[in-house]
Order: C-alpha cells, then sequence, then structure tokens
C-alpha cells in the first residue's frame, strides 16, 4: 500500500504526529511494545530508545518495508497482516501509526487488541482525518467520473471515526481513554507538492491498477485538480492535514 521510497521523502512531516502520539503513553517499564504497521522501522526504534529494557516488536503487510526495517538486539520485525496478527503473550503497549484508516474492519481490530493488552496495558494509534480535505474529495470525484470505469470502486468515504466515536469505543471496551485531533500544516518544497506526497499513500491503489501509460494520465488529472486547490506559494505549498489520536489503557 505505500511506497517506501517515496513515502520516505517526506519522514519529517509524518514522523512528527508519531512522536506527538508517543509522548501521551505513561507506561514506564513496558516488557513487551509492538508496533502494528511498522513501515520501514526508523519510528519502531524510536520506541526501543524510549523503552530500553523492552522487546520491541514491529510487523507490516508490506515485503518492501520490512526489507528496509533493520533488526537488532531486542528490535525484532516480521512480515504480517494486522487483521490477523495475534500475539503469542500479553502486550504491554500496542502503537499503530497512520496504519488502521485502511483496515474497514479496525473498530472490530481494537477490540481484539484491548483484549491482547497486559493489565494496565496501552494502546495508542493515529489515523489521518483529512478525507474531505480537497487532497481525497478532488481524486475520489475523479475516480468517479472521468475514471469511473477503472476506478469508480477505489473511491472510499472517510473510513474513519472522529476522536468522540473512539472515546466512546474504548471506553465500551472497559478503558481509560483519550482522543483528540490536530491539524498540522506542512509546508511542501517543489512542484505538484501534494500530488507527491499522496502518490506515495492514498494514490496507490489506484496507480497499481492502472497500466504505465494510464498512469501518466491520471496523475497528470490529479496535478491540474491539486495545484489549484493548494497553490504553489514563494515558500512552498502549504498542505492542511489533520490527524486524530487515541491513546486508552486497560
Amino acid at each position: 500500500m505505500w511506497d517506501p521510497e517515496i513515502y520516505g521523502r517526506y519522514a519529517d512531516e509524518r514522523s512528527r504526529p508519531f512522536f506527538d502520539l508517543v509522548a501521551r503513553i505513561s507506561a514506564e517499564r513496558p516488557g513487551r511494545v509492538v508496533d502494528a504497521g511498522c513501515g520501514s522501522g526508523e519510528l519502531t526504534a524510536e520506541l526501543a530508545r524510549r523503552w530500553p529494557d523492552a522487546d520491541v516488536h514491529g510487523f507490516d503487510s508490506s515485503p518492501a518495508m520490512i526489507g528496509k526495517a533493520r533488526a537488532r538486539d531486542r528490535l525484532t520485525f516480521s512480515v504480517a497482516d494486522v487483521t490477523h496478527w495475534r500475539p503469542e503473550r500479553p502486550v504491554d503497549v500496542i502503537v499503530s501509526n497512520a496504519v488502521l484508516q485502511w483496515v474497514p474492519e479496525h473498530r472490530e481490530l481494537l477490540s481484539r487488541w484491548t483484549g491482547a493488552l497486559a493489565p494496565g496495558g496501552w494502546l495508542a494509534f493515529q489515523v489521518p482525518g483529512n478525507f474531505d480535505a480537497p487532497s481525497h474529495a478532488l481524486v475520489r470525484e475523479l475516480c468517479r467520473t472521468e475514471w469511473r470505469d477503472r476506478l469508480g470502486d477505489l473511491a472510499r468515504e472517510s473510513p474513519v471515526d472522529d476522536p468522540a466515536g473512539y472515546l466512546d469505543r474504548l471506553t465500551a471496551l472497559g478503558c481509560r481513554a483519550d482522543a483528540w485531533e490536530t491539524t498540522y500544516l506542512h509546508v511542501l518544497p517543489g512542484e505538484d507538492a501534494v500530488l507527491k506526497w499522496i502518490t506515495g499513500t492514498a494514490l496507490r491503489p489506484m496507480l497499481d491498477r492502472l497500466d504505465p501509460g494510464e498512469r501518466g494520465a491520471f496523475l497528470g488529472d490529479c496535478a491540474a485538480l491539486l495545484n489549484e486547490a493548494y497553490p504553489r506559494r514563494p515558500y512552498g505549498t502549504v498542505f492542511p492535514f489533520r490527524r486524530i489520536f487515541v491513546v486508552a489503557q486497560k
């Protein structure tokens, strides 16, 4: 679902929500920490630095991402799907950074993950909350009109809840929960800046379906719409990005 090279171009912007999320986890000396949907593992390594005595494991469904991850003492990685993953024994901290928006059944998954926590354990996740922003709404409309024969079924409405929805869900599972949202104003360099950002993530399902000739035409259509919605300024292109955060303790 992700392109490791394109995704890595915006590592600083994409890592900031991770650090904001992890800062709200008050676990002191966890023994087992899991990064669900860890990507290429750089941020998983930050969990190992945060809790140096913990066994930290990251998994991701993308072999390309896991292929870039660097294992070392107390830090391991594997290829696995979040919908199928089940720990062999209780976990003290589960972190999921910008993954659950890809999982239609993630609300049910939250129940399983809280059940996998040790008493007093922590679940923390963040998901994009910008599915109504032009970066998504314009592409969604494009898939439903000019590209409907090829891509119409890929036009997704918002796949996530708002913070209040997750707060209700986690407290109903017996957790003490905190949920909030933040809108980041990323300043992106270069031409077609927003297009390049979403090419590594949101556009992957469309690009994977199209043949090489179609991809160029589709990206050209996307660029025209996005450049109008996000005009380039002398200092870069401002890209507002809303994210939804949840931290819960069992």
